[in-house]
């Protein structure tokens, strides 16, 4: 039996690297502030035009330049100064929040306005993430990854239940333009947070750089990717509950809007039990750092189950309690891959496969999203999260059988990995 002690150093041991300690705090208040423009936006779009197609719109252009560009960020991220980079896109989403504040604040905001903003939020993205994914390693080194992705995970999650349900309130009795005004507000803290750290402190090792332009550089990420069956079966998966499953800006709005007939204040409290679960489970991964490929394909199959029961749910109370099970679920599967990915692969290759990850994950959004979005509008928004559902499900057993066909390859694993990451 490990004393509680114990067992809070290692849940919170990536917090001992002087980097990643400003790192998390700069960006557990980003977040906040990130979670509180997601709901705003959302909530902006319903209020503007009613329609759920308008929302999955939205979201598609916001994920749109993810899915075009995301790749080419991790060409970035395998080759430029991690740190620098994202001082530079954390500024631009700064000036993206701001716009869109003020556009509200003066009364003078239209659909037509969100749409762009939403399309150049996107685009920083598309460049952020890849790079931000892998910043991890570099500020604490392979031994702590584990422990510091898992911290990540609970950071975007605190996030996320705090976020929401304060937008939510701020909407109901300040004003919807604060909301954007925050978000803004709150990336002074992470820029402020990168200055700070010491670079002679990074964990950088020498790696062979890709020689050719991008775009050979993209064709290589993708070669090994799909030419490795243990990543392959991984992304497998992930294509599918990225695009149906991971749709959570738009299936939580259109159930608060056209199934339960929630204001926001519960709405934002939807999607902040969704954010619990989800914390709940990062704050177990951090302290045990265990992960099997078996997890993973429970939590991947309880993502699809807990995803049709939303469908059928028509009481608040019961959608909140599925929300907070499918937040763990979605967490422990999305850490998973996102730690076995990064421990198992090349350095050299680390930016530009964590970009497929993210390609994946966020960037097939526009397809989901909006597919989603004319569904619901057409069926109905039950009908569309229940078919969602199914397509997830269908995913993982597409994956489970391609793994079975080439003998349940293993991923490579290198220390200081724990045994229980590799796939049993």
């Amino acid at each position: 039996m490990q004393s509680a002690g114990s067992l809070l150093s290692r849940q919170f041991g990536s917090l001992r690297v002087y980097n990643y300690r400003l790192y998390f705090f700069g960006q557990m208040i980003s977040l906040v502030g990130t979670w509180m423009q997601t709901t705003g936006q959302a909530y902006l779009v319903l209020k503007l035009t009613g329609s759920a197609a308008a929302l999955g719109t939205v979201t598609a252009l916001q994920f749109l330049p993810i899915t075009l560009f995301t790749l080419f960020g991790g060409v970035f991220a395998d080759r430029w100064p991690k740190r620098r980079m994202l001082i530079i896109t954390q500024t631009l989403a700064l000036f993206q929040a701001l716009a869109l504040g003020l556009l509200v604040a003066t009364d003078s905001v239209e659909l037509w306005h969100v749409y762009v903003l939403a399309a150049c939020l996107g685009t920083i993205n598309a460049l952020d993430a890849p790079v931000r994914q892998t910043f991890a390693v570099e500020l604490v080194g392979r031994e702590q990854l584990v422990n510091a992705v898992a911290l990540n995970s609970s950071i975007f999650n605190v996030a996320r239940i705090a976020g929401p349900g304060v937008a939510g309130l701020t909407i109901a009795y300040v004003g919807m333009a604060s909301t954007f005004f925050i978000n803004a507000g709150s990336f002074v803290f992470v820029i402020v947070a990168y200055l700070l750290m010491r670079p002679g402190e990074f964990h950088v090792s020498a790696k062979r750089l890709a020689k050719g332009n991008a775009l050979s550089q993209v064709a290589e990420g993708i070669r090994y990717s799909v030419k490795t069956p243990s990543l392959l079966f991984l992304f497998i998966m992930l294509a599918a509950i990225g695009t149906f499953g991971f749709n959570f800006t738009v299936v939580i709005p259109l159930i608060a809007e056209f199934v339960l007939k929630v204001g926001p204040e519960r709405f934002g409290l939807l999607t902040a039990c969704m954010g619990a679960g989800s914390l709940g489970a990062a704050l177990v991964l951090a302290a045990t750092g265990r992960a099997s490929m078996r997890t993973l394909v429970v939590a991947a199959l309880a993502f699809s189950v807990l995803l049709g029961a939303i469908a059928l749910s028509r009481s608040f109370a019961l959608t909140a309690a599925l929300l907070v099970l499918f937040g763990v679920s979605s967490l422990v599967f999305s850490t998973t891959i996102n730690t076995t990915l990064q421990i198992s692969v090349p350095d050299e290759l680390r930016g530009r496969v964590m970009s497929i990850f993210f390609l994946l994950m966020a960037g097939s959004t526009p397809i989901g999203g909006a597919l989603t979005g004319y569904m619901a509008d057409h069926i109905g928004v039950p009908r569309t999260i229940g078919i969602d559902a199914a397509i997830c499900a269908a995913g993982v057993i597409a994956a489970l059988m391609y793994r079975a066909s080439v003998g349940g390859a293993r991923v490579r694993e290198e220390p200081p990995a724990r045994e229980s990451l590799a796939s049993r």
